[in-house]
């Protein structure tokens, strides 16, 4: 590309698929063809990624001669670029088909073609020149707000963080107060299990805390499998897409209606919705997810700036885990049980081994990882009175089986911390210091393994 032309960078408001594009192509034989298409994805500095969903006479035409002239139209100003481009390849998997596909169902949804618009692959194309057409257009906007500054307000408050639920909750303050979202989410990664919990929320009514979504399962769930930001910019009812949640419960598990199970918290009719994946490394933590009522509320501008959020968390994520995993041990100190008791009967709490499901009465709290950690807890304050406990002593506890070091316990020990809080009966856990923490119950427990 000449030293003059636009960039792709320059145009990035035209790939956003308010406007199809229109595509020229011409067959080994020099006859030419002309047709809409419904997507132009912008792939890097010099790279765009066509939607392959028909095979039409434009493919026939790019497989047998791969150049090719694209006419793209800027939504804000009117005005056409026209690129010159080359084919290289079609992807029928992975980040960039998975991230095409997202947004392809949005757009379909949105204009009433979710039976027409499917994407059979992405057909990535060398840009080998931009060029700015003639021709009047409107005025260009005003520019916006750089989100670079909101950026830099997050990360440094991010930075003052020396613990998770600090992190959590400055990431999604910090989303609120410099960028204007007011629904967002955090899920980590459960490796074993293959599935996100949620740890932390905020604007919704509820937090669901503990619920999850499966790896590969709708807009989260794709951008943790693909490890690629996916951005819906209008409402979809695409299967893949809507948020697709599993009973928190198993079969095997009796006596237990799944509709017990911990709600999700999104939005029952999103209309634009952002999933970040947080990595650090080749590792995947979990997902950054933010969403809105409004269609088009997330540019590429806050896809960029949600990414690099994200970065910072996994970054403090790891740093945060590394230095729980150096703490030395501190000696479990036994407590002599209260004889007060702030109920008149004691709390029957039950646990399903099946899943390490664990129950207050009749109302689920926990299951899995968090869940046998809680039953530990429980049963070593019922046995010995023991209310002071260290994440090290539940990490080095061959009962628990617990996944690998590189899974994060404190995740584990904040969803469970909430968890609690939420479940009014009064038991809850307390951080003491790092690696420590103490279990609170505030009366007679009666333990049922089942």
């Amino acid at each position: 590309m000449s030293a003059n032309a636009p960039s792709l960078q320059d145009i990035r408001a035209c790939f956003e698929g308010a406007i199809p594009a229109i595509l020229a192509t011409c067959s080994a034989d020099g006859v030419p063809n002309v047709a809409y298409i419904s997507q132009v994805f912008y792939a890097g500095e010099r790279h765009v990624a066509l939607s392959f969903q028909f095979f039409n006479k434009t493919r026939q035409n790019i497989l047998a001669n791969p150049h090719a002239t694209a006419l793209l139209l800027d939504p804000t100003t009117a005005r056409f670029h026209r690129l010159s481009i080359r084919y290289l390849r079609t992807e029928t998997a992975g980040p960039l088909f998975e991230g095409m596909r997202a947004q392809l169902a949005g757009i379909a949804s949105h204009s009433g073609m979710e039976g027409v618009f499917r994407l059979l692959g992405s057909d990535v194309y060398e840009v080998e020149h931009v060029e700015a057409v003639d021709g009047e257009g409107l005025p260009a906007p005003a520019p916006r707000a750089s989100l670079l500054g909101a950026v830099r307000r997050a990360s440094e408050r991010l930075a003052r963080c020396a613990a998770l639920d600090e992190a959590l909750n400055a990431v999604l303050a910090s989303l609120g107060d410099f960028l204007g979202v007011r629904h967002a989410m955090v899920l980590m990664l459960d490796a074993a299990s293959q599935r996100l919990y949620t740890v932390a929320s905020c604007g919704y009514a509820t937090s669901g805390v503990g619920s999850e979504i499966g790896l590969g399962q709708g807009v989260i769930g794709v951008a943790a499998r693909e490890r690629t930001p996916v951005r819906i910019g209008h409402v979809t009812n695409a299967a893949l897409y809507t948020q697709a949640m599993r009973s928190s419960f198993d079969a095997d598990v009796p006596d237990h209606a799944p509709a017990l199970e911990i709600p999700y918290p999104g939005l029952a009719q999103p209309h634009s919705q952002l999933a970040v994946p947080i990595l650090n490394g080749a590792r995947t933590l979990g997902v950054l997810f933010v969403e809105s009522s409004q269609d088009l509320e997330f540019g590429y501008e806050h896809e960029d700036a949600l990414v690099t959020l994200a970065g910072h968390l996994g970054a403090a994520i790891e740093l945060m885990q590394a230095a729980e995993a150096v703490e030395p041990a501190v000696p479990a100190v036994p407590a002599a049980a209260s004889t007060a008791s702030a109920r008149s009967a004691p709390l029957r709490v039950r646990h399903y081994a099946a899943n390490d499901s664990v129950f207050f009465g009749d109302a689920y709290v926990i299951k899995g990882v968090a869940g046998a950690i809680l039953w530990k807890l429980l049963r070593d304050h019922a046995a010995q009175g023991r209310t002071e406990f260290t994440n090290r002593e539940l990490r080095l506890d061959p009962a628990l089986r617990l996944p690998d070091v590189c899974d994060n316990l404190e995740a584990r020990l904040l969803l469970l911390q909430r968890r609690l809080a939420e479940q009014g009966a009064g038991v809850r856990i307390e951080k003491t210091g790092r690696g420590r923490f103490r279990l609170v119950v505030p009366g007679a427990l009666a333990l049922v393994a089942s």
